[in-house]
Formats: C-alpha cells, structure tokens, sequence
C-alpha cells in the first residue's frame, strides 16, 4: 500500500510518501514545499496546492494522512495554519484519494512509542523504520513521513474501530455476529 504523509504548515509544508505492506516501508518520496521569499499568503497556498496536486497524481498513494491541528496560544498562526491545512485537504479530495487525519501525539506514539516525542528522535525513528543512510530533513519531511509510518502501523486498528462502530448496539465484537438465516433470528 502507497501512503502520503503530509505536515501542513503555512511557511513550510512537509511531505513523504511510503510504499508499505504492513511491516516493511520503503521511501517513495519526501520533501517540504515552500514558497519563494516575500510571496504574499495566497501565492504561498497557491504553491502548496499545486505542488500536492502534481505530487498526487504522481505518486497515486492509496491514502493520504494529515497531521491534525494542535492547539495555538498565536490566533493568527493557528489561522493560517489552518488555511494551509485547508489548502492540502482540498489538493486530496480533488486527487479522489481518501484522507485520515492523526493529532502530532497519536503519530509520535505510533512511530517513536512516545506522544511527546521530539524532533530529533521523530527523524532518527524515521530514518531506522525506513532504512535510510540519513535521517530525513528538513524535519518538516520527517514529521510528513511519520505521519504515513503512524497510519502503516495503526491503520488496521483505526480501521477496526471505524467497523466495529457500525455494529448493532446489542453487539460487542464482531465474534458476536451471526448473519440472520432461515429459521434463526439473530440476539
């Protein structure tokens, strides 16, 4: 499976994208896109949109993962963050690809085994779970990575609870399901 992490950012967006079958991952790609000093804030959206998109159809992931939102004391970087974040969600949806989102702590539980992981262990775990000769920079790349690395490894259990939420009320586990046969009526 081809996942796409993207680290959204409003100065610099990360991106990586893996190749994975659950247990061994291979780089596809990874890199930060930022605009050319002195852009005005919509040229900058402009580029992170249309870098994602060619960086879509090029890669033709399976999914794409989006670090969620953190919370900000700053009202107007958490706003511009948020139109960056925007910007990617759109480039995804019009890719037709699906998205799944992971707050910074569910992705650094998953790749270092620590939600308040910081940067350089978040690039050395990237680096040993990828293989790499070096550990991915800029850390915007790293973290973007990381977030694909994150779904690799907790795709299946989010996929889980996502399923299991559809379940009658009266059941608890999937174990409990009996599909409805003539003459047998299910709990």
């Amino acid at each position: 499976m081809r996942i796409f992490g993207i680290d959204p950012g409003s100065t610099r967006t990360g991106y990586g994208c893996v190749e994975t079958d659950g247990t061994r991952h291979q780089l596809v790609t990874c890199g930060a896109i930022a605009s050319p000093a002195g852009s005005t804030f919509p040229d900058k959206l402009h580029v992170i949109h249309a870098t994602l998109a060619r960086l879509l159809r090029e890669t033709s992931p399976a999914c794409v993962v989006v670090e969620n939102l953190f919370y900000s004391r700053n009202v107007r970087s958490a706003l511009q963050l948020g139109h960056a974040r925007g910007v990617v969600l759109l480039a995804a949806v019009q890719a037709g690809v699906p998205i799944v989102e992971y707050t910074p702590a569910e992705i650094k539980l998953a790749v270092v085994g620590y939600g308040r992981a910081d940067k350089t262990q978040v690039q050395q775990m990237v680096k040993l779970l990828l293989g790499l000769a070096a550990v991915p920079t800029p850390h915007d790349a790293a973290d973007a990575l990381a977030a694909a690395l994150c779904h690799s490894h907790s795709g299946t259990s989010a996929l889980a609870r996502r399923t299991t939420r559809a379940l009658p009320r009266h059941l608890k586990n999937w174990r409990d399901y009996r599909p409805a046969t003539a003459g047998r009526q299910t709990p």
